[in-house]
């Protein structure tokens, strides 16, 4: 029985844009486009409408921008999870994103084969974070590995055991959104950009021992 495919919205105010991601997706059966927003506004729309499993959203845009878009989504509690695909990654466009409730943050030069891995990563509620936003992250944190906080080591132990995001929260109590917000900065902080960089760096660190695995 094949898996139902992954499905999602564009939301970027440029056409070009927008055919240019449909056509990274067109005629592969684990996805489906489901519909294209030209602004925050009519994604949040399109979103309550559609039910994506996936927005990739651009954050400059007219009528409503990608920030004030996921903040509305959260507050809507649709389960839709936001992939920015934006060319900025200044301090002022990536933390906002992200503390807006931002799975994923990526830059527009990013290739098909990443996309398409990152779409997955974010469906699956997992955090994605392109190079250059982990190392901008990493600069706002300012702080070394051995730093990590008692709470993100718990998370990162989860993590090495397996958990997802939402078996995080249940595990230790806390919201997922929590959980997130504590992978990000384990990301940032180990200078990494996926769970499993961040298990093997740690293990390589001494963070975690083979109890932990």
């Amino acid at each position: 029985m094949a898996e139902t495919p992954i499905r999602l919205l564009i939301a970027d105010d440029h056409p070009i844009v927008r055919d240019g991601i449909r056509g990274m997706f067109a005629g592969d059966p684990d996805f489906e486009v489901l519909g294209e927003a030209a602004d925050g506004a009519q994604a949040v729309e399109l979103a309550r409408a559609l039910n994506p499993d996936v927005i990739l959203m651009d954050l400059r845009m007219p009528v409503m921008d990608g920030v004030t878009a996921i903040k509305e989504l959260v507050k809507l509690g649709l389960p839709a999870r936001v992939l920015v695909l934006t060319t900025y990654d200044t301090d002022k466009d990536v933390l906002p994103a992200i503390e807006a409730g931002a799975t994923g943050y990526l830059l527009k030069d990013t290739g098909r084969e990443d996309l398409v891995r990152s779409v997955r990563t974010a469906a699956r509620g997992e955090a994605v974070l392109s190079p250059s936003v982990a190392t901008r992250l990493l600069g706002q944190v300012r702080a070394p590995a051995d730093s990590l906080s008692a709470r993100e080591l718990e998370v990162l132990r989860l993590i090495a055991q397996g958990s997802t995001n939402r078996e995080a929260a249940r595990t230790l109590f806390i919201s997922e959104a929590t959980v997130k917000s504590h992978v990000l900065h384990i990301y940032a902080k180990l200078g990494v950009n996926d769970r499993a960089a961040a298990v093997a760096a740690a293990f390589r660190r001494g963070l975690l021992t083979a109890e932990d695995d």
